[in-house]
């Protein structure tokens, strides 16, 4: 087995998942007392949502390099960042280190190209709704067509991550209204849509909607098990 670098902390909330949610993956896989190797680094997201808010992105590339050294250093033999907003600066954090990025776009983007999606609803943080980092990724990689929410809605989107869900707060009125855009994406064509922040799992399920949900999340701690395991 081999062991995995988690870069997290971006929100803590949502790295809980990806512990749990590698853990079970390796158990399921290889049954008994089974658990994966990890080594975790947590960045203080604090400092790291400033930097983003602020445009700053080189100086968020930097903290997350030094933290990919870290696990690498710890004996990691693979690495996520376990968030979809800081993969814009994927390519500078993978240039740091000498193990493989397991990278949450292009694992997302395989899933649904195995379940025969081509058009897909997207929603995150503003950064990732509104940049090409994310969207451009699937469609030039991929060939998948992507929508996202209409401005307005993307600001709200943007403020229940930070002002709500990445301080581990679950509003029903914001559940209700995730729900809404989704749906609406839906009605735009979206044959699915993508979960594409790691805190949004906290407050909408599948469950929550008929409409075809694809949580990032766990899309991606099921690839680094996978990777971890040399399972195709």
């Amino acid at each position: 087995m081999k062991t995995i670098g988690l870069i997290g902390g971006m929100s803590w909330e949502s790295t809980s998942l990806y512990y749990s949610a590698i853990n079970q993956g390796v158990k399921q896989s290889l049954g008994g007392l089974h658990s994966a190797k990890i080594c975790l680094y947590s960045v203080d997201f604090h400092e790291i949502g400033q930097l983003q808010h602020q445009g700053k992105w080189q100086q968020t590339a930097d903290i997350l390099a030094q933290a990919a050294q870290a696990v690498e250093a710890c004996g990691a033999d693979l690495f996520l960042i376990c968030t979809n907003t800081m993969h814009k600066v994927a390519a500078e954090v993978q240039a740091a280190v000498n193990i493989p990025l397991v990278h949450i776009a292009d694992a997302t983007a395989r899933q649904l190209l195995t379940d025969g999606i081509t058009k897909v609803g997207l929603i995150g943080t503003a950064f990732t709704m509104q940049q090409d980092f994310y969207k451009g990724r699937l469609t030039l990689g991929f060939g998948i067509e992507v929508i996202t929410p209409n401005a307005k809605q993307q600001n709200t989107v943007h403020k229940v991550i930070y002002q709500e869900l990445c301080l581990g707060v679950l509003n029903q009125k914001s559940k209700d209204y995730y729900l809404a855009v989704i749906q609406e994406l839906y009605d735009q064509g979206a044959q699915a849509v993508i979960l594409g922040c790691t805190e949004i799992a906290l407050l909408v399920r599948q469950e929550d909607t008929q409409v075809m949900l694809y949580d990032t999340t766990a899309i991606h701690a099921q690839s680094a098990v996978a990777a971890a395991l040399d399972i195709d």
